[in-house]
């Protein structure tokens, strides 16, 4: 069975020799092909052949089509990119400086005829052609409640969401959900078969469950419900969301669920059950200092809870480039050897 039939079987519940494995290599990509960052991201050559090369050399069933989380603020004007030699790059310069600014942004009427976007659809294209038929393709959804901190920075927003005009709030977000739309239709249109929407605020231990209720899901179903939910992944980052995955699974429909490491990944496999697809992701920040048998423990852990009864994914979380080669290979190695079926 080809990775991306591997996948399929784990969301139906479907015989297969082992789990999906997934490895989130990024910003390795500029050091595989011996290039600056800047020197890297600034191509989808580049990183479509740094995606494809750490697959090789790794083994994992994925590549991705992010360049950057940031990535998204240049649809709307940031021109500014900080890079680094041991971290992602981030946004330099916010375009929303003032409230008065959230009236002057616009949303492009078709995102692949931006600038913005010709880099990533050259990515997904070479990507698609290689191995869209046989492997998760990923791409990275910012949710509308999250995009305004790469456009504005958190502070602001978190000022504007608490303390700001409801009218102006709302203004921004539907600019941004807007956006968020778009961009789904687009990266889907482009070949990307596994769609990770990511918010911070679909967890109650960010915004507690009374907002996350009135303001989180009503923003996250506006995102999702025009195109659909088939391939989304729900992820909040590294932060537990177990107390929301049934509201979610009822209200959304989403099917898949990326397990923070600081969750109980046994309650979160319960709640699950054979109603999706429960990710099981190991801690990679503590990867920096562990030895090989120390990673190999811990995904041994996490398949001996997650494997019974199939719907289960092994997966990674920011990998990283402080995380020894060793490791990586352990986590690997040890994720094909846990996470085969009789």
């Amino acid at each position: 069975m080809t990775p991306l039939e591997i996948l399929a079987a784990a969301v139906h519940g479907a015989p297969a020799p082992r789990i999906p494995i997934f490895c989130h290599l990024l910003d390795q990509g500029a050091r595989e092909l011996g290039l600056s960052q800047k020197q890297y991201f600034s191509s989808g050559e580049y990183v479509a052949e740094g995606q494809l090369k750490l697959r090789k050399r790794f083994g994992h069933d994925n590549v991705w089509s992010l360049f950057y989380v940031g990535k998204d603020a240049e649809f709307f004007g940031c021109k500014e990119i900080l890079y680094s030699d041991d971290g992602s790059p981030t946004v330099a310069d916010f375009i929303i400086k003032g409230w008065d600014d959230i009236e002057k942004l616009v949303v492009p009427d078709d995102i692949t005829a931006h600038p913005a976007w010709e880099e990533t659809g050259k990515c997904l294209s070479i990507l698609k052609q290689e191995v869209g038929d046989t492997h998760p393709i990923c791409a990275y959804l910012t949710a509308s409640t999250t995009l305004p901190s790469l456009l504005m920075g958190m502070d602001q927003w978190m000022e504007l969401l608490l303390m700001g005009p409801k009218d102006l709030r709302d203004e921004l977000l539907q600019k941004c959900s807007e956006f968020l739309q778009k961009k789904i239709a687009a990266v889907r249109a482009a070949g990307a078969n596994v769609l990770v929407y990511t918010t911070p605020f679909g967890t109650t231990r960010f915004v507690g469950k009374k907002r996350f209720e009135s303001f989180s899901m009503p923003w996250m179903k506006r995102d999702l419900e025009p195109g659909g939910v088939d391939g989304v992944v729900y992820y909040c980052g590294m932060e537990a969301f177990n107390d929301v995955i049934e509201p979610v699974m009822n209200e959304l429909k989403i099917g898949v669920y990326y397990i923070s490491p600081l969750a109980d990944l046994t309650e979160a496999k319960t709640i699950i059950g054979n109603k999706g697809v429960t990710c099981g992701v190991i801690d990679d920040i503590k990867m920096i200092t562990w030895t090989p048998e120390e990673t190999r423990a811990e995904v041994k852990r996490l398949c001996d809870i997650g494997k019974p009864g199939e719907h289960f994914l092994f997966g990674t979380g920011v990998m990283p480039l402080a995380i020894p080669e060793a490791n990586i290979k352990a986590m690997l190695a040890a994720a094909f050897e846990y996470g085969s079926y009789p």
